[in-house]
């Protein structure tokens, strides 16, 4: 590509940036921005205005990773809105400073596609939506994703039976260190 075939190309893509910018802010989006990260089937970190946000998909609780279907719940989200420009909605933020939101790509809920794909529980403890209750159940009958199995443990139930191990101080390697975020997930 040459220069000026390239300048003309970011020129555009920060045209159609700032466009679906414009279009979530009338779409009640609180900000919008590139997902640089999937982390998990439920959290993602987005690029937003040069600021990196993590973002807890709000409603829903995916498995965790080493727990079975982890791996897939995390592919799914990937798939979906990895790379991508989102719109998020935010609710709020979570014990950790992660930003709880809907995360649209699209104008399409990721939150919902992650539970009508089986890769995730509506997270009943903070969500009441019937949608969403109804699509986990939709999913659950068509045993689709987590819903293969036939008693799949929920990762609120797994995080209990497997808790963060407490590292003792000064038992890191030099210069490593881990936070309370990835001491969770």
């Amino acid at each position: 590509m040459t220069n000026r075939n390239e300048a003309r190309y970011h020129a555009w893509r920060a045209a159609l940036l700032m466009l679906l910018c414009v279009a979530a802010a009338h779409a009640r989006a609180d900000f919008c921005g590139r997902v640089v990260k999937v982390h998990d089937g439920d959290t993602v970190t987005v690029l937003a205005g040069g600021v990196e946000r993590r973002v807890r998909l709000v409603g829903i609780d995916a498995p965790e990773r080493g727990q079975p279907h982890g791996n897939a719940a995390r592919r799914g989200l990937a798939a979906r809105v990895g790379g991508r420009v989102v719109q998020v909605i935010e609710r709020g933020t979570d014990s950790y400073g992660r930003t709880l939101g809907r995360v649209l790509v699209a104008g399409k809920d990721a939150n919902a596609a992650q539970i009508r794909d089986g890769y995730a529980w509506v997270y009943r403890r903070f969500e009441n939506d019937p949608a969403l209750i109804a699509q986990e159940a939709e999913a659950k009958a068509a045993g689709r994703g987590l819903w293969r199995d036939r008693e799949p443990v929920p990762p609120w139930v797994w995080r209990e039976r497997h808790p963060p191990k407490i590292v003792a101080p000064g038992a890191l390697s030099p210069g490593a260190s881990i936070t309370r975020q990835e001491e969770r997930r």
